[in-house]
């Protein structure tokens, strides 16, 4: 059962980063973590409202920042692998393991995925869960998660980007929508 769980960049923040690896790292593989764009997102989000670049540089800046929140996580767990294409990731979970996607832009080109602030690291994972054909999709926030909120109410509350329901709409794994707090206390 492939899991593919989205540790949102903001955990860096809240220092809850490693525990959330750690929590990973005991849980049954195969399992695919994106990474959220956090701090190094932020800074994309700053200098375009400080130099006015269009949404493609930024987007394309804002898988950078997911690239380096995934080599921080690699550095902070050597044991989970990283991984650029998507399409090995099919191989790698196929294997009881832990491996990190660095997406690239080339890739999320030919997938026609839209150069938006509307899409995020959320959206992606959701689009990743569908390439490989994983299971299930967590999405761990800092953010307070209610248990009774549908997947609409969070996109409109903010949780999760707008075009989150786009990339869910088609799909046939199961997805949860956790806080962070919830999420350790369920898999210490």
């Amino acid at each position: 059962m492939t899991c593919v769980i989205k540790l949102g960049g903001s955990l860096l923040e809240t220092a809850a980063l490693p525990a959330c690896l750690a929590a990973i790292a005991n849980r049954a593989g195969p399992i695919v973590i994106v990474p959220g764009g956090g701090p190094f997102a932020e800074q994309v989000r700053i200098a375009q409202s400080q130099w006015g670049f269009d949404d493609v540089a930024a987007h394309r800046m804002a898988i950078l920042a997911m690239q380096q929140m995934a080599w921080l996580m690699n550095s902070l767990m050597p044991e989970f692998a990283v991984v650029a294409d998507a399409a090995k990731l099919r191989c790698a979970a196929q294997v009881n393991s832990v491996v990190i996607w660095s997406p690239q832009v080339e890739q999320l080109d030919k997938a026609n995925i839209a150069a938006s602030w509307d899409v995020t690291s959320d959206s992606l994972a959701a689009w990743l869960a569908g390439f490989i054909e994983a299971d299930e999709l967590i999405i761990v926030k800092s953010a307070y998660v209610s248990g009774q909120a549908s997947l609409q109410d969070l996109q409109q509350q903010g949780v999760l980007d707008a075009a989150f329901p786009h990339f869910t709409a088609q799909t046939h794994y199961k997805i949860t929508v956790i806080n962070k707090d919830r999420f350790l206390s369920h898999h210490d």
